[in-house]
C-alpha cells in the first residue's frame, strides 16, 4: 500500500495543507496498484458546455417553491446516476436542470410541478426492460443498503411521478455506464472528472447556486460511505440550504451557507476547501501563539516571542476575544466547520479563533485564579509559526532512557525504518508518536515489523456502480511480518491532531498483540479524499471509502479510541511536561 501522490491528488494534499496550516487533512490510501481510473469518454454530455450564466435568477421563493425545488433535486440526482441516458453522458445534465427549473419555479403546486417532471423524464425515452437486471442486494458483503423509499412517497411525488422512477430502478442494468462518477483504480474511492466546474459563473447566479446544493447533496446521497452515521435528516438538509444558500444576499454568504450545508455531512475531510478564508473567524492576521481546547477550554499552549511581549503566558484561558465570549463564538462558529467530531472542530477553531484585520486582539484571560485582559498584537497568518504537531520536539528516533525507543512519524523516513528498529532492538518498549500527520505512507513497512505472523487490521467499503448509494465490504485488509523484528511492547499516541492516514497508521498498529493507544479522541475521518467541483470554481471533499476495524468497528466520527486516555493539563504545559508520553512510558513499565 502506498501513498497516492501523483497529479491532481498531490497538488490539492499540498493546497489543503497550504490553506488550512493543519497537517494531516488529505490522506490516499493504495489498497492495490497506484494510479487512477480511466476518465469515460466525453459525449455530448461534456461537450455541450454552459455559458458563464445560467439563466436562472430567484428574487424570491414560496414554501410551495421551496417543496417542489428540493422534489427536483432529488428526482435530478436520482435520474443522473440510474437512468441509462443520463449515465451514458448522452446528456448535459446540467443543461437539463436549467432548462427544467422555470416550469418547476412557476408550478403553483407539487401535481403541476410532478407533471413537468414527468414530461421531461418522458424526453429521456422509455423505460425498457433491461436484459441483465440489477437485483436488490443483500446479504453480509452489504453494509450501507441504497435509500429508495422516498421513491414510493407518493404524497410527494403524485403516483405517476412515483411510477416512472419506480420503473427506472427496476430496469437498472447490472453493468451500467456512469459518466458523472468513476472510481480510483485499486482505491475504489470516487472521483467526479465530468463535473464542470463552470469556473466564469458568477458567484451571484442563482441557477448555479442550486447546482451546487443538488451536486454535493446527491454525492453524499449516493457515493459518500458514511452516509449512516451522519446523523442528520438529509432531505431536511437540501430545503434549508436552498432557503439559506441559494438566497443567500451576496457572495460571502453563499459560501457560507454552502460550508453550513457540507457540515452536516459530519466529514472533516468535507470541506468547502476553495472558500476556507472566508471561514469564520476571517481575517489576515493572527496572534503568534498556539491555542489549544483542553476538552471545552481554550487554553494557550505556547507563545511566539512576538506575543510574549503582549504579556500572553503559557497556561492562560482564553475567556473572551475582542469582548465576545469564547463559549459564544464556538456557538457561532460550529455551523460552517465541517468536522466529524467535537475533537475535529475544536481543534480547527484553536487554531483559527484569533483571526481577524491586522489589529490588536484584546483578550480577556484567567491566569491561575485571577481574570486579566491582555493586548497582543496580531501579525501575518504567514509570519505566525504555531506547532503543527504535539509530539516530542528533535529527530524523528530518539532514545528515551536505556529501556524506551521513541519514534514520531512527523518526519520519519520509510527508508529508515529498518535502522530505527535496529537500534530500538533490546528495549523494553516502543512509543510511536501520531499526534502528526506521518512525513510519509509507512503503514505497512512499520506495523510489519511489529507483527510475527499475519494480521488483519482494517476492512473497507466501497460504493457500487449498479446500485447508487449501497456500499459492500471488502475482505480484511492485513499487515504481513517483515524484517528486522521488534518484540518489545508497543504504545501509541494519539489525539486531536490525528487524522486521516495517521488514524489508519495507528489501526495497523493497534493491530499488534499487546499494543495500547495512550492519548484522547481522534479527528474520526478516515479514507481516500474525493474532492468534488463545484460552479464558480468552488471545491469540496468527502472521505470516498469506508474504514473500519476488521470486525466492522466504525473509526468515522469516532475516531481512535484510546485504551488510556489522557489529556494535558494546564499545570503539565506550564512545567514543559508531556503527560501523555509520560503515561506511555509508565504503561511500558507497568506503573
Amino acid at each position: 500500500m502506498e501513498m497516492l501522490a501523483k497529479g491532481k491528488g498531490h497538488r490539492w494534499k499540498k493546497f489543503l495543507h497550504w490553506k488550512t496550516g493543519l497537517a494531516g487533512i488529505c490522506v490516499f490510501l493504495c489498497l492495490a496498484s497506484v494510479g487512477h481510473c480511466e476518465t469515460p469518454a466525453l459525449s455530448s454530455a461534456s461537450s455541450d458546455t454552459l455559458d458563464a450564466a445560467s439563466g436562472i435568477n430567484i428574487a424570491s421563493l414560496s414554501a410551495t417553491q421551496v417543496e417542489n425545488l428540493v422534489v427536483l433535486g432529488q428526482v435530478w440526482g436520482f435520474l443522473k446516476y440510474h437512468h441509462p441516458a443520463v449515465t451514458a453522458g448522452q446528456r448535459n445534465w446540467d443543461r437539463d436542470l436549467f432548462q427544467q427549473l422555470p416550469a418547476v419555479l412557476s408550478a403553483t403546486d407539487r401535481r403541476t410541478a410532478a407533471a413537468a417532471l414527468i414530461r421531461w423524464i418522458d424526453t429521456l425515452g422509455p423505460s425498457t426492460p433491461c436484459i441483465s437486471c440489477v437485483v436488490d442486494a443483500s446479504g453480509p458483503d452489504v453494509q450501507i443498503q441504497a435509500a429508495p423509499a422516498w421513491l414510493s412517497d407518493t404524497a410527494r411525488l403524485t403516483s405517476a411521478l412515483s411510477e416512472r422512477l419506480l420503473a427506472i430502478r427496476r430496469n437498472r442494468s447490472a453493468s451500467p455506464k456512469q459518466f458523472y462518477v468513476s472510481f480510483v483504480s485499486g482505491v475504489k474511492n470516487p472521483k467526479f472528472d465530468n463535473e464542470s466546474a463552470y469556473s466564469r459563473a458568477p458567484l451571484s447566479d442563482s441557477g448555479f447556486r442550486l447546482l451546487a446544493v443538488y451536486r454535493f447533496w446527491n454525492i453524499i446521497e449516493y457515493w459518500f460511505p458514511y452516509r449512516d452515521v451522519m446523523a442528520e435528516d438529509w432531505p431536511q438538509a437540501m430545503r434549508a440550504a436552498i432557503v439559506e444558500a441559494v438566497m443567500a444576499p451576496d457572495a460571502a454568504t453563499y459560501q457560507l451557507e454552502l460550508m453550513a450545508l457540507i457540515a452536516k455531512a459530519h466529514d472533516t475531510h468535507a470541506n468547502l476547501w476553495s472558500s476556507i478564508p472566508s471561514r469564520p473567524p476571517a481575517g489576515d492576521c493572527k496572534v503568534p501563539v498556539e491555542l489549544r481546547f483542553l476538552k471545552e477550554r481554550l487554553i494557550v499552549a505556547s507563545v511566539g516571542p512576538r506575543a510574549a511581549m503582549g504579556s500572553l503566558e503559557v497556561g492562560d484561558e482564553i475567556l473572551e476575544i475582542d469582548g465576545k465570549k469564547v463559549t459564544s463564538l464556538v456557538q457561532a462558529w460550529r455551523p460552517y466547520y465541517a468536522a466529524s467530531n467535537d475533537a475535529a472542530m475544536r481543534r480547527d477553531m484553536a487554531r483559527n479563533g484569533t483571526q481577524a484585520a491586522c489589529q490588536d486582539a484584546s483578550l480577556r484571560v484567567r491566569r491561575r485564579q485571577t481574570e486579566v485582559v491582555v493586548v497582543v498584537g496580531r501579525v501575518p497568518k504567514g509570519n505566525s509559526s504555531a506547532p503543527q504537531t504535539h509530539d516530542r520536539p528533535g529527530e524523528a528516533f530518539q532514545m528515551l532512557s536505556p529501556d524506551i525507543a521513541y519514534l514520531k512519524l512527523s518526519n520519519a523516513k520509510r527508508s529508515n525504518l529498518a535502522q530505527y528498529i535496529t537500534a530500538a532492538a533490546g528495549t523494553k518498549g516502543l512509543v510511536v508518536d501520531l499526534r502528526n500527520y506521518p512525513a510519509e505512507f509507512m503503514v505497512l513497512q512499520l506495523a510489519g515489523m511489529l507483527v510475527s505472523e499475519v494480521t488483519p487490521f482494517a476492512r473497507f467499503t466501497m460504493g457500487d456502480p449498479a446500485n447508487p448509494g449501497l456500499f459492500r465490504w471488502t475482505a480484511p485488509f492485513s499487515v504481513q511480518p517483515a524484517q528486522p523484528y521488534y518484540a518489545g511492547k508497543l504504545v501509541i499516541l494519539v489525539d486531536e491532531i490525528t487524522q486521516s492516514q495517521a488514524e489508519y497508521t495507528a489501526m495497523a498498529l493497534r493491530a499488534v498483540p499487546g499494543a495500547l493507544v495512550v492519548g484522547s479522541m481522534t479527528a474520526g475521518a478516515d479514507g481516500n479524499m474525493s474532492f468534488i467541483p463545484l460552479p464558480s470554481n468552488l471545491r469540496a471533499a468527502m472521505s470516498g471509502i469506508g474504514v473500519f476495524y476488521p470486525s466492522g468497528r466504525p473509526t468515522q466520527r469516532v475516531g481512535i479510541v484510546p485504551d488510556i486516555e489522557v489529556y494535558p493539563t494546564i499545570e503539565g504545559l506550564r512545567a514543559g511536561v508531556d503527560e501523555v508520553l509520560d503515561t506511555a512510558v509508565r504503561a511500558i513499565h507497568g506503573k
